[in-house]
């Protein structure tokens, strides 16, 4: 008997745990895999590791017209090496565990299914908690249906984050987030990388002028971009991959990474046995993020995002709502997103789509990053821009993308702004560091408020900006 169980201690559910121990509360942790999840070992951490000497590698090269040539000899296995020996421990979560243990709690290697409202088996042992059951069991890759996919040996990213050696082409299988930011890390280590996306745009749920960013920076770093385009089948032969595609081409790839986005498996959890609704493709929960008598969801089965400050977010509601402190229900209206290209998108809120489509009378306003001071000044290379959507009728922000160097850092105070619905005015009137990346938001704010909605000519000087 505990007080309460945690099935799945990846990010969330670890996270859910050391809150639950640190409140006094008898905590069991059920995780089949790693504690800390994929965050930790697969894709968050690991792969910004791999991005910061992919950028690394990149500045120097940009250095030519600014300091002069730099010579940089690239070596993969000083990357793989960190991300192994540093960033995952060689995929050995006993410092996890014992951090766990240490903390309090009991931990239990398994995949434990409910048996009931208040218990869970694993591998024949059954646990019983007095107070309640939280699930996050987390996701997996989502393998499309393809013809002959299942007969190759694809990479997913767990391939990606843990090879040693790379190979010397690369066909990409989605160009969300995780095919965009991988993709553009290897090619920037010599790999030649080819990136095919179903949609008519990569990263289809931004705003479309920071897909025609990457697409333009992508392009100019020699990565192939196929978009409206999909696999129909794979095959092996000759040393290589060959993906036929629905127009009737055919692309050949030493190594073939899909990164089509992660699906949920309910199976096996016995979701049924403890009232809990399990219909779906994910766990249906409410604003508290119960879904059942007792039992809370978090993270990536409850379909939410599946980003980690979404799960970690979910976190801090249900450990409040098990232990009776009334938390305001989740609110996912100004869902903070990062994809960490070069350069980097970071977006908020609603997007100029969705805004119209929610009916709001909708202004915006696109800034061009070259023409903003600090954008002219730091020649990254690459172009890049502030795209601020404001409902008109009342007068604040509901949505903002930043495109360029320190994208996701940049929007922090447009996340401010739009989930504490700042008045439009006091954001025109601030005072903003000169010269920034973040004062690039108050010079878009400023030619709004002086009626300029339109994109800002970058061939104009800041100084000479109207």
């Amino acid at each position: 008997m505990t007080d309460v169980i945690v099935v799945g201690v990846g990010t969330c559910g670890e996270d859910a745990a050391l809150r639950l121990m640190s409140a006094g509360l008898e905590v069991i942790g059920i995780e089949a895999r790693l504690i800390g999840g994929e965050c930790a070992y697969w894709a968050c951490l690991p792969t910004k590791s791999m991005i910061r000497s992919a950028n690394l590698l990149h500045e120097a090269r940009r250095a030519d017209g600014l300091i002069g040539r730099v010579d940089v000899e690239p070596d993969w296995s000083l990357v793989s090496d960190r991300v192994r020996a540093e960033i995952t421990g060689n995929w050995d979560d006993t410092p996890a565990v014992a951090r766990f243990e240490g903390h309090g709690g009991r931990f239990v290697r398994g995949r434990g299914a409910l048996t009931g409202p208040r218990t869970v088996v694993v591998d024949g042992a059954e646990f019983e908690a007095r107070r309640g059951i939280i699930l996050a069991t987390g996701s997996i890759p989502a393998i499309p249906p393809i013809p002959g996919l299942s007969d190759v040996e694809y990479w997913t990213t767990h391939q990606a984050v843990s090879t040693e050696e790379l190979p010397r082409s690369l066909i990409v299988l989605g160009g969300g987030a995780v095919g965009c930011e991988l993709g553009q890390v290897l090619a920037r280590f010599g790999v030649e990388v080819t990136i095919v996306e179903g949609a008519a745009r990569l990263l289809p749920g931004e705003e479309p002028e920071a897909s025609a960013v990457i697409i333009e920076a992508f392009t100019d770093e020699g990565i192939t971009v196929l978009t409206r385009v999909r696999a129909t089948s794979a095959r092996s032969g000759d040393g290589s991959i060959i993906v036929t595609l629905d127009d009737g081409s055919e692309l050949h790839g030493e190594r073939l990474l899909v990164a089509t986005g992660r699906r949920v498996d309910l199976g096996g959890l016995g979701l049924e046995m403890a009232g809990v609704d399990g219909s779906g493709r994910f766990i249906a929960v409410d604003d508290y993020l119960r879904a059942a008598d007792g039992i809370w969801a978090i993270g990536d089965v409850t379909g939410k995002g599946m980003l980690t400050q979404v799960a970690l977010y979910q976190s801090t509601i249900a450990v409040a709502d098990l232990l009776g402190h009334d938390p305001p229900p989740a609110d996912y209206t100004t869902l903070p997103r990062a994809t960490f290209t070069d350069p980097e998108v970071g977006s908020v809120g609603l997007t100029e789509d969705q805004a119209r489509g929610a009916g709001i009378d909708v202004d915006v306003v696109i800034k061009d990053l070259r023409s903003t001071f600090r954008g002219w000044l730091h020649r990254s290379g690459n172009t890049g821009l502030i795209k601020l959507v404001a409902d008109r009728r009342a007068g604040m922000l509901v949505g903002a993308t930043v495109v360029g160097p320190h994208g996701a850092e940049v929007l922090g105070m447009l996340a401010v702004a739009v989930r504490t619905r700042a008045p439009l005015d006091d954001l025109v009137n601030m005072i903003y560091a000169f010269p920034t990346f973040y004062g690039g938001v108050g010079e878009a704010l400023g030619a709004y408020g002086r009626g300029l909605t339109r994109v800002l000519d970058p061939g104009f000087t800041p100084m000479f900006d109207d």
